[in-house]
């Protein structure tokens, strides 16, 4: 049922999907639809349950937080929350941030494989030789046989995997925050990347931003991968300190993939954009179309589990 502020006792589920588009959704809430726009549906302060618009960048989805004085969840579409976290401290006593973990592993992981292939059998190079009506055969190299390294192994790390296994490479190695076992082997703690990246040919960066991982990818890091090694990162661009990893690309010592980057969006003349060696998309490892059916999915969940007072998925941190 669509909201309005005529005083319903229900309580409003904020969403950026028209709430008549997702199946399912149940009748004991009233919903208001808003993706951004300049002018509210309601008043935000009837706002029990906000879903931010799904964006990339910017602040658009933290606006209205300070009006909503009546809120108890803050769900994101995105797997990392780190643009929602400055406001959690000011948000109402025990309102809930829930991530979307597991919302964007089919999509990310498979840009992440996407980028390993196109940069290691140079399809950025082939476009550019069709564009000049070029024949341009010559050896690339192949993604098996080669060491992968995965640096942040949790729904989307582990998707990663998933998607390599046919490619017959020589080895995977997982590193997380937590080191553990898994079926598949040991994940490695951060503090074993010293030792494990100088026999990695590809590192894939998929770990949350966080105070613990922001620069993570910086001087010493990219010194410790091998020469020709490929770095891809589909996480947050201010993991990789860009600085150093321009000098590297100028040098001709490492590549790179990257879906984000610092900044971003990456400014037109920024000379990422030219260095040697770059691959750059703008940050679409989760808009594919299996977005929508996966995020319709996430929310008739939850909001079936706040309408029955049932606990909540992929709590990432309660407000104070």
């Amino acid at each position: 049922m669509s909201a309005d502020d005529s005083g319903s006792a229900r309580p409003l589920a904020w969403l950026p999907i028209r709430p008549e588009e997702i199946d399912g959704l149940p009748g004991a809430l009233d919903y208001a639809y808003w993706n951004g726009e300049p002018d509210y549906p309601t008043d935000p302060a009837r706002c029990a349950f906000y879903v931010p618009p799904y964006v990339t960048s910017g602040d658009i989805g933290v606006r209205p937080l300070s009006a909503m004085t009546g809120l108890r969840v803050v769900q994101t579409l995105t797997a990392g929350v780190d643009n929602i976290l400055p406001a959690v401290p000011s948000l109402p006593s025990g309102t809930l941030l829930c991530n979307a973990r597991g919302l964007h592993d089919t999509s990310t992981a498979e840009l992440a494989l996407t980028l390993v292939l196109a940069a290691l059998r140079d399809i950025p190079g082939f476009v550019r030789a069709q564009d000049a009506g070029e024949w341009a055969q010559g050896f690339r190299p192949a993604l098996a046989d080669k060491n992968v390294l995965i640096v942040g192994y949790g729904s989307i790390g582990s998707a990663i995997e998933d998607r390599l296994v046919p490619f017959e490479c020589a080895r995977v190695v997982r590193v997380a925050r937590s080191p553990r076992e898994t079926p598949r082997g040991p994940v490695h703690p951060v503090t074993a990347l010293p030792e494990l990246l100088p026999d990695a040919d590809v590192v894939i960066i998929a770990t949350p931003l966080t105070p613990d991982t922001r620069g993570l990818v910086g001087t010493g890091f990219l010194a410790a991968m091998k020469d020709g090694a490929l770095l891809v990162n589909i996480a947050r661009g201010a993991i990789v300190d860009t600085g150093a990893l321009l000098a590297e690309l100028e040098s001709g010592r490492l590549r790179a993939a990257l879906d984000v980057t610092d900044p971003e969006p990456l400014p037109a003349g920024h000379p990422l954009w030219s260095a040697p060696g770059a691959l750059i998309t703008p940050h679409v490892g989760g808009p594919s179309s299996a977005f929508l059916p996966r995020a319709e999915r996430l929310l008739r969940d939850q909001l079936a589990r706040f309408a029955l007072d049932a606990p909540l998925q992929n709590v990432v941190v309660t407000a104070p």
